[in-house]
């Protein structure tokens, strides 16, 4: 594999990693156990049976706490100390085939899962504002779906994954930026509609 494609794996995986961190691990552990792909030497520590087992757990664990509107705004803050580093780690070990783990590495794969973090946290944030409460099970259900085909993806073919992530990155951006200008226009609307009715009738003339 060339040093490209290494390049736009670790990319990839770090920016998975913003929006499940123990799925993405538990994957990469996975496909490297089971011979579906050579990884890194310094990835060889996901196919520990202890990591497996923990980011397995940790990931059953965020499936059912990620769907729960309002637990999970609190779980992406939560775990904005473990995404973070994860992606940080993925990025450098993917593309360290000494073992050694280099700082502009990590710090472009910390970059890469700080933004697909705060996109992911921003757009829950958002929805935790609807009335509807189906809302977040199925974005968090598409979530889930979007880190295993990506994995997938990256794996067979990591410069068409790599565009996807990049679009799909542009297009919540966006997204969260609309949301939030007609959110603002709505608390503004409300407090023009709170400050007039509580100015009280005119004074006779």
């Amino acid at each position: 594999m060339s040093e490209a494609h290494l390049f736009v794996i670790g990319l990839l995986l770090a920016w998975l990693a913003g929006i499940r961190a123990y799925l993405t691990v538990f994957g990469v552990g996975l496909a490297g156990a089971l011979g579906w792909v050579d990884l890194p030497s310094a990835l060889h520590v996901t196919q520990s049976p202890w990591v497996l087992g923990t980011c397995g757990v940790l990931a059953v664990a965020e499936f059912f706490a990620d769907k729960i509107p309002g637990v999970d705004s609190v779980w992406d803050l939560l775990q904005t100390l473990a995404r973070i580093p994860a992606g940080a780690f993925l990025a450098a070990a993917t593309l360290s085939p000494d073992g050694n783990l280099g700082a502009g590495l990590l710090v472009l794969g910390g970059g890469a899962a700080l933004a697909s973090h705060g996109l992911k946290s921003g757009v829950r944030a958002m929805l935790n504002t609807s009335p509807e409460p189906f809302s977040n099970g199925v974005v968090s259900l598409i979530e889930d779906g979007l880190v295993v085909g990506a994995l997938a993806l990256a794996i067979a073919h990591p410069w068409l994954a790599l565009g996807f992530g990049v679009g799909l990155s542009l297009l919540l951006a966006l997204g969260v930026w609309v949301l939030w200008r007609r959110l603002w226009r709505g608390l503004r609307r409300l407090g023009g509609a709170l400050t007039g009715s509580g100015a009280g009738p005119p004074a006779p003339g």
